[in-house]
């Protein structure tokens, strides 16, 4: 498969996932305006632990999914086992939580009807993991779109019906007086519900013809591979979640809603990086046993570099517009100066992820469970430490430090194991150059239009000058 094959791919998956994260973002405007901080940051809390509990019920199945299925050619029972595996794990942990929900809700500081919610939804989202891995790998865009996009969809209408129908439909009949609540996140936590359950019963049709059945062999063999995974993955939980947690507990609710909002037009990299990753993971494995394989993974994270310096120095250049469209609200922008720096730690990331093929390729998955962890240590260390000294400001720094070291680790970790042919000093040259260019428009051009986009410009005519022949060459793949 060509580089070109490679980008079309990329699109296809990347939309189908992308488009839903943007109306999701685009969602914020709507939030932002109809509730307060501290709402905020209950939704946010809920948002914290669903993410925590379906690393849990996944295990790293679905990566597992992806390396065997390939490795052994297609093999259905990779597939049955996968899932029989989810389903039989998610119904033992659903019981397990209903039984102790008052307990363990009343450890998290959570209302029990919120986190019974939670739970639920955590559940059906868990069941269809693997439905979507199979559209992914069997390569079936337009169905994987369809899901996606059906799903958020049905939450957006779910969203409209409680925040802007709803009161009207009161006025006319006080029946539905009963849905009302006097803090809006609620809504949120009803409308997920809702978008989840009718996703799972959209996928009945592919989910039937998966059977219950494990083949042992494979399915210890996928553990082995996913277990250190999930681990990998709770860590990630930790560095993306962990600050929003200690800032609600550490100074207040309403500063941790402020700090998750702006932090969501930070996340507009992570947009980028998720197309990337679709596209990406399949790629990476099905031609590692191509000849040029290490270069063609080494021009992939230079483009990737350039892209997301490019796209992060728009952000910056242009943040005042963009936040102003998201965010109405006063009290929410106290937080604004932490985008720039959470720009540049999820590019940071998005280059960990592509570095992260060595230990994938070469079935050392135990190592992405070290470097989640080595991230994790350094987020809870400095935000513990720094968070009463600096306040939210630490949280953001400590975010670009911890994927930062991660990323740096795993390139010298990967040159021992699967030496791929890098470009390391033109991937920091690209990375510092963007960053001295969004510090400048950031701190001394942030409300001149003009002068931010002539230095936009100029950053786009330093890239097309010195990468000119490099992107003839890929056009001509």
């Amino acid at each position: 498969m060509s580089l070109k094959k490679f980008a079309k791919d990329t699109a296809i998956y990347g939309i189908a996932t992308v488009l839903p994260r943007v109306i999701n973002i685009l969602l914020l405007r709507l939030f932002t305006n109809e509730m307060k901080t501290a709402q905020f940051s209950d939704a946010t809390y809920f948002w914290i632990f669903a993410s925590f509990f379906n690393v849990i019920l996944t295990y790293g199945m679905e990566t597992a999914f992806f390396r065997f299925f390939t490795k052994l050619n297609k093999d259905k029972n990779v597939i049955n086992t996968a899932f029989t595996s989810i389903l039989i794990s998610s119904f033992i942990f659903l019981v397990i939580i209903l039984l102790f929900r008052y307990n363990i809700a009343d450890i998290l500081n959570f209302n029990v009807k919120y986190f019974t919610i939670m739970i639920w939804v955590t559940i059906l989202d868990t069941l269809i993991v693997i439905p979507y891995a199979f559209l992914r790998v069997t390569n079936r865009p337009v169905r994987f779109a369809f899901y996606k996009i059906s799903n958020i969809l049905l939450y957006v209408l779910a969203i409209i019906f409680f925040f802007k129908l709803l009161p009207y439909l009161t006025t006319y009949n006080s029946r539905f007086g009963t849905f009302f609540h006097n803090n809006n996140a609620v809504y949120i936590f009803y409308s997920t519900l809702f978008a989840s359950t009718m996703t799972f019963i959209l996928f009945l049709p592919i989910i039937k013809n998966f059977k219950l059945k494990i083949d042992t062999v494979i399915w210890i063999k996928m553990l082995r591979y996913g277990l250190p995974i999930m681990i990998a993955g709770l860590a990630y939980i930790i560095n993306e979640n962990l600050d929003k947690y200690l800032l609600r507990n550490m100074v207040s609710p309403e500063i941790m809603g402020a700090y998750a909002a702006t932090y969501k037009i930070g996340v507009i990299m992570t947009l980028y990086i998720t197309a990337f990753r679709l596209g990406a993971e399949p790629f990476f494995f099905s031609h590692s046993k191509e000849k040029d394989a290490k270069q063609k993974y080494a021009k992939i994270l230079l483009w990737f570099t350039i892209t997301g310096s490019i796209i992060y120095v728009f952000i910056v250049a242009y943040m005042d517009l963009i936040s102003s469209f998201f965010i109405r609200k006063p009290e929410y922008f106290i937080t604004i100066s932490i985008v720039p720096i959470i720009l540049i730690a999820n590019l940071m990331l998005g280059i960990y992820y592509n570095l992260a093929i060595w230990y994938k390729l070469t079935d050392r998955t135990k190592f992405g469970m070290y470097l989640s962890i080595l991230g994790a240590v350094i987020t809870i260390l400095l935000n513990i430490f720094l968070i009463p000294v600096y306040g939210f400001i630490a949280s953001a720094w400590t975010t670009l430090f911890a994927y930062g070291t991660m990323a740096i680790v795993s390139y010298f970790l990967g040159k021992k194991y699967y030496k791929v042919p890098y470009r390391p000093g033109k991937i920091i040259f690209y990375l510092v150059l963007s960053s001295i260019f969004s510090f400048v428009i950031f701190n001394y051009f942030y409300n001149d239009l003009i002068i931010k986009t002539v230095i936009f410009i100029i950053f786009i005519l330093i890239v097309f000058l010195l990468e000119r022949r490099e992107f003839s060459s890929i056009r001509t793949e």
